[in-house]
C-alpha cells in the first residue's frame, strides 16, 4: 500500500521532499525552530532566488564605486571606492540596528516604522511584510543591501573636495532619517504612498530620486570645486576603463535589484529581468547617439551613462510594464538625463558626477512612465498581486499618484539632506568641506594616506594666475565639469611649465 499520496503511479510520499504548508504560526519569530520545522512555509526555490539577488545587489556597491572613481581624477580616485565600500560597512550596521525596524516593522505607521525589531529582534521565520512567499529575515538582509547601495550613490557627491569623517557621520544620519522614512512610506504596506496607489516597484524614489535630491543638496552644501568653471577643472574622467567595469558591476547586479524585487522565483520575476535588460541596452544607445550628434564620437562614457539611465527609470516600473514599453523607458531616460546634465549649471552647483542628473531625473521619469505603462496583468504574473494599472488599465489618476510620490520624495530628501549638512558643518570637527591644501593634493593622499595606483605619479602642475592645473587632466571645448553629459570633444591646451612634482607613493 502506498504510503502518501500518488501521482501517475508515483508514491509522491516516498520522495525525499518537504511538503509546503500555510503559514499558521501565532508569535513574532513565526515559530519554535527547535519544535517546528520552519521552512515548511517557503519555497526552496523562492529561497535561492531571493539570496541570489541578495547577493547581486551587494556586486552593485563595487560597481558604484568603480563607477564613480573613474570619473574622477586621478587623485582623488580612492576616496570614492572607499566611500562606496564604508556605506556598505556603516548602513549595514544601522539597517540591522534600528533601520530595517523604522521602515519594515509591522506595525509601522504611516511616515515611520517602530522599534518593534531593533537589532533584528523576533526577526526570523514569520512571512515579511514585504511578501508572504518570504520570510522576515531573508527580507531584511535583502533589503539592506538596498539601503546600502542608495547611501553609496549619494555620497559620490564629495568628490574631490569633501573630507571623509563628515562624510561617514552624514551616512548614519540620512539613513536614519531620510532612506528609512521613504522607503516606509513607499514600500511598507502601511505607508501613505502605499496606501494611496503609488507604485514603485524597487526604488524609483526611496532610493534613485532621494540619493540624487542628496547629492544635489550635498554639492550644494560643499561648495564649488577650487577652479570650478575654469581650465583647471575642464577635465576628462581619469579611467574610461573603471567607468565600463564598473557598469557592468551595475548591469549585472540590476538583475538582482530589480527581478529579486519580485520577492518570489515567479513570471513577475522573468518579466522584471527582461525589461531591465531591454532598457539599459536602448538607454546606452541613445545617450551615445545623443553625444554622437555633437561631436561625432562613440563615447564610451556616454553608452555607460545611458545604460545606468535606463537602468534607473525601468527600476520603478520593471515589475508593472509589458516588455515593449522598456523601449520607451530606454530611449526617455537617455534622453532626459543626458540634457539633464546642464541643470546643474543653471543651477549652479557643482555636482561632479552628474548623480542628480542620472538618478534623480532618471527615477522621475521612471515614475511617470509607470504611471503611464504599468498593466495589471503584468503584475499579476506572481500570482495574487493585483493592482489598478496605469493609463494602459484606463486608469488616469495614477500618473498624479506617480508625480505626487515623485515629489514629495525628492522635496523631503533634499530639505532634510540641507539641513543635516547645515547642521553639522556648524559641530567642530565635522566641518564638511577639505582645505584647499587638502583640495590641491587630492583627497586620496590628504584624507586616505593610500593611492588608487601603485607607481610614482608624473604630474606637471601648470601656474596659470592663481590656478593649478595637472597636465595628466584632458581638457574639453564643451561644457566645464561635466564627466559624462554631451561635453566636447578634447582639444589641446598649453601653457608655459614652472614647475614638476612628483606625487603619489614611491615604493
Amino acid at each position: 500500500m502506498a504510503s502518501g499520496p500518488v501521482l501517475d503511479g508515483i508514491d509522491l510520499g516516498a520522495l525525499n521532499y518537504t511538503e509546503q504548508v500555510p503559514y499558521n504560526g501565532t508569535i513574532p519569530t513565526g515559530g519554535d525552530s527547535l519544535t517546528n520545522d520552519l521552512n515548511v512555509y517557503y519555497d526552496a526555490g523562492d529561497i535561492a532566488w531571493m539570496l541570489t539577488s541578495t547577493a547581486l545587489v551587494l556586486l552593485m556597491i563595487p560597481g558604484v564605486g568603480f563607477f564613480y572613481s573613474g570619473l574622477a581624477r586621478r587623485k582623488s580616485a580612492l576616496s570614492l571606492i572607499w566611500l562606496s565600500m564604508m556605506a556598505t560597512g556603516v548602513t549595514s550596521f544601522q539597517w540591522f540596528f534600528w533601520g530595517y525596524s523604522l521602515t519594515f516593522s509591522h506595525s509601522a505607521g504611516r511616515f515611520i516604522g517602530d522599534l518593534a525589531n531593533i537589532g533584528f529582534r523576533n526577526t526570523l521565520a514569520a512571512p515579511s511584510v514585504g511578501s508572504h512567499k518570504i520570510p522576515d529575515l531573508l527580507f531584511a538582509v535583502y533589503q539592506g543591501m538596498f539601503a546600502a547601495i542608495t547611501v553609496a550613490l549619494a555620497v559620490g557627491a564629495v568628490a574631490e573636495r569633501g573630507r571623509m569623517l563628515p562624510c561617514v557621520i552624514f551616512m548614519l544620519v540620512w539613513s536614519t532619517v531620510i532612506y528609512d522614512a521613504i522607503a516606509c512610506w513607499t514600500w511598507n504596506p502601511a505607508g501613505w504612498v502605499a496606501h494611496m496607489g503609488g507604485l514603485d516597484f524597487a526604488g524609483g524614489t526611496p532610493v534613485h530620486i532621494s540619493s540624487g535630491s542628496a547629492a544635489l543638496a550635498y554639492s550644494l552644501m560643499l561648495g564649488k570645486r577650487r577652479g570650478h568653471g575654469t581650465h583647471e577643472l575642464n577635465f576628462r574622467p581619469h579611467n574610461v576603463t573603471q567607468i565600463i567595469i564598473g557598469t557592468v558591476f551595475l548591469w549585472v547586479g540590476w538583475f538582482g535589484f530589480n527581478a529579486g524585487s519580485a520577492l518570489s522565483a515567479s513570471m513577475r520575476a522573468v518579466m522584471a529581468a527582461v525589461v531591465t535588460n531591454l532598457a539599459a541596452s536602448v538607454g546606452g544607445v541613445t545617450w551615445c547617439l545623443l553625444d554622437y550628434r555633437l561631436e561625432k564620437k562613440w563615447s564610451a562614457v556616454g553608452f555607460c551613462s545611458g545604460v545606468v539611465a535606463g537602468l534607473v527609470a525601468i527600476t520603478p516600473g520593471s515589475g508593472y510594464v509589458p516588455a515593449w514599453s522598456a523601449v520607451v523607458y530606454g530611449v526617455a531616460a537617455g534622453s532626459a538625463c543626458n540634457y539633464g546634465t546642464k541643470i546643474k549649471f543653471l543651477l549652479g552647483i557643482d555636482d561632479a558626477l552628474d548623480i542628480f542628473a542620472v538618478h534623480a531625473i532618471g527615477g522621475l521619469v521612471g515614475n511617470l512612465c509607470t504611471g503611464f505603462f504599468a498593466a495589471d496583468y503584468i503584475a499579476h504574473l506572481d500570482g495574487f498581486t493585483e493592482i489598478q494599472g496605469g493609463w494602459l488599465n484606463h486608469h488616469w489618476i495614477q500618473l498624479a499618484y506617480q508625480l505626487a510620490d515623485s515629489v514629495s520624495g525628492f522635496a523631503y530628501s533634499f530639505g532634510g539632506s540641507c539641513l543635516i549638512l547645515f547642521v553639522m558643518n556648524l559641530i567642530p570637527g565635522l566641518r564638511l568641506r577639505a582645505s584647499e591644501e587638502a583640495e590641491v593634493l587630492g583627497m586620496d593622499d590628504a584624507e586616505i594616506g593610500e593611492f588608487a595606483y601603485d607607481y610614482v605619479e608624473l604630474t606637471r602642475d601648470v601656474i596659470n594666475g592663481d590656478a593649478l592645473v595637472d597636465e595628466g587632466e584632458s581638457k574639453y571645448s564643451g561644457d566645464v565639469d561635466s564627466p559624462i553629459g554631451g561635453q566636447g570633444r578634447e582639444k589641446g591646451f598649453s601653457s608655459s611649465t614652472d614647475e614638476t612634482a612628483l606625487r603619489g607613493p614611491l615604493r
